[in-house]
């Protein structure tokens, strides 16, 4: 269903499968212009890879770093990523243990759609400046507690957050899914953390076409105009790029 209303809404969608303000897009599109060929990359929380079914071709190939730099490796806590295909190397960590990477390993660090999930987002931060060469980049995409979805995601008992997921996003898996936290989820609380911890950058929202709200029109009418007028701090998603200090 909605991808009807996708179509309806955002019809430059059926020139390429995508829209104008996807926000997958917009964030590994900045994410590539940081590479360089001789870049070391860590994805932290990289996952099993599952961004390699997306139908969409030019988003797939937006978010498979490896052939882009010298190096690109994962870090995760769960063993199934290290089966994930499109990375050089995956390690395993421990929950609040440091990741088995020496000081000043990476050009580029990429955490996505993780730090809602980390009970000790400070400790993340701080485990970043120490992974990343002095000079070198943090790539953070997160989701935003002062969103209309992350108010309504809190409003749902923890134990039935994945359930109520999946009911909006059917086609996300199991998987994929994992429980939320929100320690550290709006743009102001990441804009701390990141100075806090040595780090100079931006932090802000974007929105994408309401994907969460297909289940009803006029819900995602609403998620439209939302997208649309919304100011930058009430929007779904947050995004943070940011430089290490000397």
């Amino acid at each position: 269903m909605s991808a009807t209303y996708e179509a309806i809404y955002y019809p430059e969608t059926d020139y390429g499968g995508f829209t104008g303000v996807d926000g997958t897009l917009a964030f590994y599109l900045r994410v590539n212009a940081l590479l360089e060929p001789t870049s070391r990359v860590l994805d932290f929380g990289c996952g099993r890879g599952g961004y390699g079914e997306d139908p969409v071709a030019v988003r797939r190939q937006m978010r498979i770093l490896r052939g882009k730099c010298a190096y690109a490796a994962g870090a995760d806590i769960g063993a199934e990523a290290t089966q994930n295909p499109y990375l050089d190397e995956v390690r395993l960590f421990e929950p609040g243990q440091a990741v088995p990477y020496a000081d000043a390993s990476f050009d580029l660090l990429l955490a996505d759609c993780v730090l809602e999930h980390l009970p000790d987002p400070a400790a993340f931060f701080a485990e970043a400046r120490r992974l990343l060469k002095p000079g070198g980049h943090l790539c953070l995409r997160t989701s935003n507690l002062l969103s209309y979805f992350g108010l309504a995601t809190m409003l749902v008992p923890a134990s039935q957050r994945a359930q109520v997921l999946h009911r909006a996003r059917p086609d996300r898996k199991d998987e994929d899914s994992f429980p939320t936290l929100y320690r550290c989820n709006t743009v102001f609380a990441v804009r701390r953390a990141l100075s806090a911890q040595g780090f100079d950058g931006v932090a802000f929202g974007h929105e994408s076409e309401p994907k969460y709200l297909g289940f009803s029109r006029l819900a995602y009418q609403f998620g439209v105009w939302h997208q649309r007028l919304a100011p930058s701090c009430l929007r779904p998603a947050i995004f943070a790029f940011a430089t290490r200090r000397p």
